[in-house]
C-alpha cells in the first residue's frame, strides 16, 4: 500500500507543482457552470434540481480524465524513466493503481468543488438529496472507467497528444453506443445489449438516485477490464521472448485474460438480479409503495398488466421502455403469481394487434421523426392494459408521460408517474370487478341492518315502504354468506331494543313529524353497524325499492373500503360572455384531475338532498346558494360526511381585456359561522408570492414600448413548507401552493374544543390585508410590491380542516323541504267564496339530523381562483410545477376527505415538485457570480495549500532523480 500511496503523491506533486491540474479543473468548473446557469437555464426551469449540471458530466468528464491521463505513462516513456520504474521490484499493477489513485483524487477534487452550487440549489428550494447523492457516484464510478481506459491508452504510446485524442474517442464510443439517438437506429435486441453497454444510460440509472448493484458491477468490471490490460501492457515491455520464459508469459497472458474476461461475465450473472437495488430518493419514488404492495397481496383474481410498446418508435420514447419493463417486472414479483405482467410489440403480433383494437379499444398513434435528409410519421404503440376478470382499463400515450420544452428548444420527454398510475388503475378496476359478494367477504364480523319503524304512527303513503325495506334486506342477506343480519325495530314497543330516547341521544336520530304542524312522530329509518360503528342510511325520498338498494350497498362500501369513491362536485354556473352565451368551463383541469382516480358526479344542491353514493361533497366558488343548498350540505355533514368548500367573497372575472375581481356572496356565510369557521371579508397580501405576467412600459431611445414582463403579486400568496402543518397528510410532502385571491380563515376556538382543527396553509407573518378590489399594480407609487401596505402585517390561516362532532345549523328550525301551507284567498265583498278542496298529505322528507358522528369532515380553503383554469394555464407559462402543486394539493384533500391515504402518499412520492424561491434578476446574477467566486477561490486555494506542503516537506522520491532518461540508458548499454 506504500507503494500506491507513494506513487499517487508523486502524480500529485507533478500536478500542482505547474498551472496544470489548476488549469484542467478550473475549465472543467468554469464549463460545469456555464452550463448548468445559461445552456440549461437553471433559473428559468424554477425547480430545485441538479439534473441540468449531471446531464452534462459524461460528456464533461470524457474531457477533464483525457486532459488528466495523457502524460501519466506517454511521458514516462517519452522521458526514459519507464525503464526505471519497471526494473524496480514493484509489481506493475501497484503502479497501474498508483496512477489510477492520482487521477481519482483529482476528480473528486474537481467534484467536491461544485459543492457550492449544490448547496446554491438547496437554499434557494426544497432540494432532494438521494438523487444528488446518485449523481456524485455515478460521475465517480463514470470517472473511475474513463481514467482505466485513459491510462491504457497513455500506456501504449509515448505522445500526450495522441493518448488524448484516442481517449476522447474510446470514452467517446462507449457513451455514444448507449445514447438514445444511436440505439433507436440500431433498435432491436441489438440496441437494448447496446444500452446496457453504454456509460451515459448506465449513469442516468444512478444519478436518479437508485443504486442498482447491477450497475455497481457494471462500472467496476469496465475500470477493472482496462485495469488489468493496463497491467498487462506494462508488464509485457519487460518480457524477453526467448524459450525459457514461455511458460510465464503463457501464466500472464493467460490470467490476465481470465481476469478480464471474469469481470465481463459478472455483468451477465448479474443482469437478471432487478431486486437488488436501494432508493436514495426522498419520498422513495423509484420502489413499490406500501399501498401497491397491500393492494397486491388482497388480489383474488389473476390481474394481467400489458404494455403493447412498438420496438420502432419514437428516439424520445425508446428510454423509456426500460423503465416500464423494470417496474412491470417489480409487480409481477410483488404479486407472487397473481399478477401477470409483460411488454409485447404488437405490430410483429397480428393476433395480439387485433384483440387490442377490437376488445380494447388500443389503436396506434402516429409521431413523426426527422431524420438528417428527411421526416417520416410511423405508428407506434405505448400504452398499458390493466384487466382484472371483467374488468379493464387502458393507459394510453397521453395518460403515461409528459412533456416539458426546454429553453434551447429542445423536449424534454418523461414518465409522470408511472406507479401511481398503474396503482390507481388496478384499484379501478378490482373495485368495479367486486361485488356485493366481495364487500361482505371482507367484514371481519357480520353487518347489522336495523330497520327502524313505528308501525302505529306512520303516515299512509308510507305503510308499504318497511316490506321493500324487508325484501331488499333479505336479498342482501342472501348474497352475504352469513355476514349480513338485519331486524326490524319498533321503538314504541316496551322491550324494543332501541327505544326513541337511545336513538336520540345516542345515535342523534330524531324522529320525523307526521305533518309540518302535528306533534305527532314517527320513525322510518335504517341504521346500519358494521365492525362496530353504527351509520344512519338514508335512501333517496322517494324510498323506491332501488333508491334503498343503493343507499344501504353504497353504505357498506364506504365502510369496507377497496371500492371506486364518488366525489360530488359543484362549481357556479358559468358567466354570460361579453359576446353572448356562456363563458367556457372555468373548472375543468379540476375535474380532469379528480376523474382520473374518483367517479366525479355533478350534484343540484338546489334539491335540498346530496345523492347516498356520494362520499366527499366538493364546492368550488359558492355563490348566492340558498335555504336548500345549505340544508343539503349541512346534513350531508350530519351523515359523517366530508364537506371540503373552496372560496371568498371575491372571485375573479375573466373576459376579454384586463381581469377585475369583484365581490361576491356566497350564502354560505352563517352556516360556516356555525360550524366555527369564519371566512374573512378581505384578501390577503403577502411579499412571498409568485410572479404574475403584467404589461410594463419601457422608454427605449425615446420610443415606449409597451412588453409582458413577470413581476412579483402579493395576491398570488406563495406557500411554502414553513408555513404548513406538516403534520397533516394532506401537504406532508407538498412543496409549495399559490394561493391566488384568497382571504383569511377565523377559526373560533369556543365552537372547536372539542374538534381536531389543522391549519393547512398559511401565509407568512409579513402579509398583510386589502380589501380594494383593484388588482392592477402600480409601480411608480408603490416600486416595493405595486401595492400599498396597509394595517397590521401577521400570519393569516388560508386553509382548515376540522374533523370531530358537528350540529346542525338547522336543530330546532324547520326543514326547508317541507312544504309551507299556501293561505287561502281573502274573498271580495259579496262573492261566496268556492270551497277549498283538501289537499292529499305529503310524504314526509324525513327529520333533520341534528348531529354528526365524529366522522364528519369539514376543511375550507379561503379562495377558488387557486383552481381557476386561466390561472393554471397561466402558471404553466411560468413553470408548470406550481398549477401542478394546486391540482396536488386538492387532490390530497380528496383522498383525506374520503380516508384514502394510500394513493395520497403514492401520489405524493412521485409528483412532488422542487420549486425555486422567486428571484429578481439581480438576486440571480448575484448567485451566479457568488458561485463563480467561491469555486475559483476554492480552487486556488487548494494549489496553494499544496504548494506550501510540497515547500515544507520534499516529496517522496521512488525512482532515482535523472536529468534525462537517455543518458541513463546510454550509461547502462556502456557498461
Amino acid at each position: 500500500m506504500k507503494t500506491i500511496l507513494a506513487t499517487a503523491r508523486k502524480e500529485w506533486n507533478n500536478y500542482f507543482s505547474s498551472p496544470q491540474a489548476l488549469i484542467f479543473i478550473g475549465v472543467f468548473l468554469a464549463a460545469s457552470l456555464f452550463i448548468f446557469f445559461w445552456v440549461e437555464t437553471f433559473f428559468a426551469r424554477g425547480v430545485a434540481e441538479m439534473r441540468p449540471l449531471f446531464r452534462w458530466m459524461p460528456a464533461l468528464l470524457i474531457f477533464l480524465v483525457a486532459a488528466l491521463t495523457m502524460r501519466q505513462w506517454s511521458e514516462e516513456q517519452r522521458s526514459g524513466a519507464i525503464e526505471m520504474l519497471l526494473t524496480l521490484p514493484v509489481p506493475t499493477w501497484k503502479l497501474v493503481l498508483g496512477k489510477f489513485l492520482a487521477v481519482m483524487g483529482l476528480v473528486a477534487v474537481a467534484l467536491v468543488l461544485t459543492l457550492p452550487l449544490t448547496l446554491s440549489v438547496a437554499l434557494l428550494g426544497n432540494l432532494d438529496w438521494g438523487p444528488v447523492i446518485g449523481g456524485y457516484l455515478a460521475a465517480l464510478l463514470l470517472a473511475a472507467a474513463y481514467a482505466a481506459i485513459g491510462l491504457f491508452i497513455s500506456s501504449r504510446t509515448d505522445n500526450q497528444i495522441v493518448a488524448l485524442i484516442l481517449t476522447v474517442l474510446v470514452c467517446g464510443v462507449f457513451y455514444l453506443i448507449g445514447n438514445p439517438s444511436f440505439v433507436d437506429f440500431v433498435g432491436g435486441v441489438t440496441g437494448e445489449f447496446l444500452r446496457s453497454l453504454g456509460t451515459g444510460s448506465r449513469f442516468e440509472s444512478i444519478e436518479r438516485g437508485v443504486i442498482d448493484l447491477r450497475d455497481l458491477v457494471y462500472y467496476a468490471s469496465l475500470a477493472g477490464v482496462f485495469l488489468v490490460l493496463n497491467a498487462w501492457a506494462l508488464d509485457r515491455k519487460r518480457w524477453s521472448f526467448g524459450p525459457r520464459t514461455a511458460a510465464y508469459r503463457r501464466t500472464a497472458n493467460l490470467t490476465s485474460a481470465l481476469l478480464a474476461l471474469n469481470l465481463a461475465v459478472a455483468n451477465l450473472w448479474m443482469a437478471p438480479l432487478q431486486m437488488l437495488r436501494a432508493d436514495l430518493t426522498a419520498q422513495r419514488e423509484f420502489s413499490l409503495s406500501p399501498a401497491t404492495l397491500n393492494l397486491l397481496n388482497n388480489l383474488q383474481e389473476p390481474l394481467l398488466i400489458r404494455a403493447y410498446i412498438s420496438e420502432k418508435t419514437h428516439p424520445l420514447l425508446a428510454p423509456l421502455t426500460p423503465r416500464v419493463r423494470d417496474l412491470l417486472r417489480e409487480y409481477q414479483i410483488a404479486g407472487r403469481g397473481r399478477v401477470t405482467a409483460e411488454v409485447i410489440d404488437p405490430i410483429t403480433n397480428p393476433e395480439l394487434e387485433t384483440e387490442a383494437a377490437r376488445t380494447y379499444g388500443i389503436q396506434p398513434t402516429p409521431v413523426q421523426v426527422a431524420g438528417r435528409y428527411e421526416a417520416s410519421v410511423i405508428n407506434t404503440y405505448f400504452d398499458i392494459l390493466v384487466r382484472y376478470g371483467d374488468q379493464n382499463t387502458v393507459l394510453n400515450f397521453r395518460d403515461l408521460i409528459e412533456v416539458e420544452q426546454r429553453r434551447d428548444g429542445s423536449i424534454d420527454v418523461r414518465l409522470r408517474n408511472l406507479e401511481y398510475d398503474l396503482t390507481r388503475s388496478i384499484k379501478r378496476v378490482t373495485s368495479g370487478f367486486r361485488g356485493i359478494e366481495s364487500v361482505f367477504a371482507a367484514l371481519q364480523q357480520p353487518a347489522r341492518l336495523s330497520i327502524i319503524v313505528t308501525k302505529q304512527t306512520l303516515p299512509e303513503p308510507l305503510k308499504d315502504v318497511p316490506e321493500l325495506m324487508e325484501k331488499v334486506a333479505k336479498e342482501i342477506q342472501q348474497k352475504a354468506g352469513g355476514k349480513f343480519e338485519y331486524q326490524v325495530i319498533d321503538p314504541d314497543q316496551p322491550d324494543a331494543a332501541l327505544s326513541r330516547k337511545v336513538l336520540a341521544e345516542r345515535y342523534a336520530i330524531p324522529p320525523t313529524p307526521v305533518s309540518l304542524f302535528s306533534a305527532e312522530t314517527f320513525y322510518l329509518n335504517l341504521l346500519l353497524e358494521v365492525d362496530g360503528k353504527a351509520q344512519a342510511v338514508y335512501p333517496e325520498s322517494d324510498f323506491t325499492e332501488i333508491s334503498i338498494r343503493t343507499a344501504v350497498e353504497s353504505a357498506l362500501k364506504r365502510n369496507v373500503g377497496g371500492f371506486l369513491n364518488v366525489v360530488g362536485l359543484w362549481t357556479p354556473p358559468a358567466p354570460p360572455s361579453m359576446f353572448g352565451g356562456p363563458a367556457p368551463n372555468t373548472w375543468r383541469l379540476v375535474r380532469e384531475q379528480l376523474a382520473r382516480e374518483y367517479t366525479v358526479r355533478d350534484v343540484d344542491l338546489s334539491t335540498g338532498r346530496i345523492p347516498p353514493e356520494v362520499n366527499t361533497l366538493l364546492i368550488i366558488g359558492p355563490r348566492n346558494l340558498d335555504e336548500k343548498a345549505r340544508y343539503a350540505i349541512d346534513q350531508f355533514l350530519m351523515q359523517g360526511g366530508s364537506v371540503v368548500i373552496a372560496g371568498g367573497p371575491y372571485a375573479l372575472r375573466l373576459d376579454f381585456g384586463s381581469p377585475t375581481l369583484e365581490q361576491v356572496t356566497t350564502g354560505l356565510d352563517d352556516l360556516l359561522a356555525h360550524y366555527g369557521v369564519k371566512v374573512g371579508q378581505s384578501l390577503v397580501m403577502d411579499p412571498r408570492n409568485e410572479p404574475f405576467p403584467v404589461e410594463v412600459n419601457r422608454n427605449l431611445g425615446g420610443i415606449t414600448v409597451r412588453e409582458i414582463q413577470a413581476v412579483r403579486y402579493p395576491f398570488f400568496v406563495d406557500v411554502r413548507p414553513d408555513t404548513m402543518d406538516r403534520s397533516s397528510p394532506i401537504v406532508s410532502r407538498l412543496p409549495a401552493v399559490t394561493m391566488n385571491f384568497v382571504s383569511p380563515i377565523e377559526i373560533d376556538a369556543e365552537k372547536n374544543k372539542e374538534r381536531k382543527v389543522t391549519t393547512l396553509l398559511r401565509s407568512t407573518d409579513q402579509a398583510w390585508l386589502r380589501t380594494s378590489t383593484d388588482i392592477q399594480p402600480n409601480f411608480a407609487v408603490n416600486p416595493e410590491f405595486g401595492f400599498p401596505v396597509e394595517g397590521e402585517r401577521k400570519s393569516y390561516p388560508l386553509a382548515v380542516a376540522v374533523q370531530g362532532v358537528f350540529e346542525s345549523f338547522f336543530k330546532g328550525k324547520p326543514s326547508p323541504l317541507q312544504a309551507t301551507p299556501t293561505p287561502a284567498p281573502t274573498p271580495l265583498p259579496g262573492v261566496t267564496p268556492e270551497p277549498t278542496p283538501t289537499p292529499e298529505p305529503a310524504v314526509p322528507l324525513g327529520a333533520t339530523i341534528e348531529q354528526s358522528p365524529d366522522t364528519a369532515r369539514l376543511v375550507v380553503i379561503g379562495s377558488a381562483e387557486f383552481l381557476n383554469d386561466a390561472l393554471m394555464n397561466l402558471s404553466a407559462q411560468l413553470g408548470q410545477e406550481r398549477y401542478l402543486n394546486s391540482l396536488q394539493f386538492i387532490q390530497n384533500v380528496t383522498d383525506w376527505s374520503v380516508e384514502d391515504l394510500e394513493l395520497l402518499d403514492i401520489r405524493s412520492r412521485g409528483t412532488v415538485t422542487r420549486a425555486l424561491v422567486p428571484l429578481t434578476d439581480n438576486e440571480r446574477r448575484a448567485w451566479e457570480i457568488a458561485n463563480y467566486a467561491v469555486m475559483v477561490a476554492a480552487l486556488f486555494g487548494i494549489g496553494a495549500l499544496w504548494r506550501l506542503r510540497q515547500r515544507a516537506e520534499p516529496p517522496m522520491q521512488l525512482v532515482p532523480a535523472v536529468a534525462d532518461g537517455r543518458a541513463l540508458r546510454k550509461e547502462v548499454s556502456e557498461r
